[in-house]
């Protein structure tokens, strides 16, 4: 077995990217983020040549913080959970192609700029607003076991982008807000005191950005690091929206929470 593994990188700024390869030794439990410390450490790249340290971004590398997303081998993933010797073994090969995502603006070598995304999140009010309980020293809403579990898997979403890399429809033609705006539009609408908002959420659905610019292409659940059910929570907003418009174009009252 070969020591050592090659880390070929897509570097450099818009407009101006080219590839460099760096030899690394294969360690047990080493990941593409010790890696890119490794090569942070000794900038030194294949050829021998002293060169920068790759720009990439890390917080959490426990796969909580959704911010090493990149393409590893073609695949939108965290880097911290990508394992050197996983990687090795997945494509018979010990090079390994590192880049960063295309969906988003490129900032500098792996960093890439995923603004559309949280503002994706603020047009939906992917958030609880306050119930006054904590005035009232009142309890909040009750909500069932079997609830908090569905929600659970939906509220691990990093927002990581991943899920909009892999999607089709996201792209320089197309303004769809991505599938994970419209999941935490399912998770909130679904919470007691996050129903108080649900047809405002519904009508951003509804909007040029949102469920109609989904292609069913099924890619994002399929990436999803947190294997939440996207393509479920699309479908289910879908028909939600559907009624919500309805009830708009009918001039009904919103439907009860």
């Amino acid at each position: 077995m070969n020591d050592t593994f090659t880390l070929r990188i897509l570097r450099g700024t818009p407009d101006a990217q080219y590839w460099e390869e760096f030899e690394l030794k294969r360690e047990r439990g080493l990941n593409i983020v010790s890696a890119l410390m490794a090569i942070q450490k000794e900038p030194v790249n294949k050829e021998g040549h002293k060169t920068t340290p790759v720009a990439w971004e890390a917080g959490c590398l426990e796969e909580v913080c959704g911010s090493c997303s990149m393409l590893i081998n073609g695949r939108p993933r965290q880097a911290c959970t990508a394992l050197i010797e996983n990687l090795i073994a997945e494509e018979s090969s010990a090079i390994i192609t590192v880049t960063p995502f295309s969906k988003f603006p490129l900032i500098k070598d792996l960093v890439v700029d995923r603004t559309a995304l949280f503002e994706a999140l603020k047009r939906v009010k992917a958030w609880i607003s306050t119930d006054g309980t904590w005035d009232t020293k009142e309890s909040g809403a009750k909500i069932a076991p079997e609830v908090q579990e569905s929600l659970y898997v939906l509220s691990t979403c990093m927002t990581c982008g991943c899920c909009s890399e892999g999607c089709p429809q996201v792209n320089d033609h197309s303004i769809f807000m991505g599938p994970a705006p419209i999941s935490q539009i399912r998770l909130f609408n679904a919470h007691p005191t996050g129903a108080f908002q649900k047809s405002e959420r519904l009508r951003e659905a509804l909007g040029e950005e949102g469920i109609a610019g989904c292609g069913n292409a099924q890619n994002c659940a399929k990436v999803c690091p947190k294997k939440i059910p996207l393509t479920e929570s699309l479908a289910l907003i879908g028909r939600e929206a559907t009624k919500q418009a309805i009830r708009d174009f009918l001039s009904l009252p919103d439907a009860p929470r």
